[in-house]
């Protein structure tokens, strides 16, 4: 990640890690990578719905900043090289990420921490994979994927994770036809969506936090 310029992170999906071993495990991972990979906690921003105030509230005391809405994982990084840490989250967040930074200079200043993209595309129908979730059906050309060591210790943690980049070159040995068609998803086929929708979260947060 050296590329001279201060990298971001968003971390999606964390979980309730006040009760979870899974989710806290997953917490000090990211607390550790951020400080390996000298970002300070104010350039981390998160969001789970789940979260309780007491969680807020501990995140906010590490320092880590809040987004102030669900974005449904479309998150555009403007130019800033992001780490998105987004461990065991659903399908469409993925997608949606993808969709929203869909251009040769976003994806290539992205690397993308979570459910290995290899994975998706063995489990799912490939019919399936492309009318629900295209965005990654299109750039699994375009990915490069290396999966976390395995550790029985922690295999319910981070099975099934890979860390995954998009190199210049291959994007843009991609077709022009891939970058052409850019229409949000919208999932309106998706029998078994696995996100919380905006405005579906069901509580609110407490104080307005930062924008990032």
């Amino acid at each position: 990640m050296g590329s001279g310029r201060a990298w971001r992170c968003v971390c999606y999906g964390l979980g309730r890690f006040a009760a979870c071993p899974t989710a806290r495990l997953q917490l000090a991972f990211l607390l550790l990578l951020l400080e390996m990979l000298a970002v300070p906690p104010s350039h981390c921003f998160l969001f789970d719905p789940a979260f309780s105030e007491l969680e807020l509230a501990a995140l906010e005391a590490l320092g880590l900043r809040l987004l102030p809405e669900n974005e449904e994982g479309k998150h555009h990084i403007n130019g800033s090289p992001t780490l998105f840490y987004m461990v065991h989250c659903g399908k469409a967040l993925y997608n949606n990420l993808l969709w929203r930074n869909w251009s040769v200079g976003a994806l290539s200043n992205m690397v993308i921490i979570g459910n290995s993209f290899k994975g998706i595309e063995e489990r799912l129908l490939s019919r399936i994979l492309e009318r629900d979730y295209s965005y990654i059906a299109k750039i699994l050309k375009g990915v490069e994927e290396v999966a976390l060591p395995a550790d029985p210790r922690y295999s319910d943690t981070f099975n099934d994770t890979s860390v995954h980049w998009f190199p210049a070159h291959k994007l843009e040995g991609l077709s022009a036809e891939v970058w052409e068609f850019v229409e949000e998803p919208t999932y309106e086929e998706c029998d078994d969506l696995e996100i919380i929708r905006k405005g579906e979260e069901g509580r609110q947060h407490g104080p307005a936090p930062a924008q990032p």
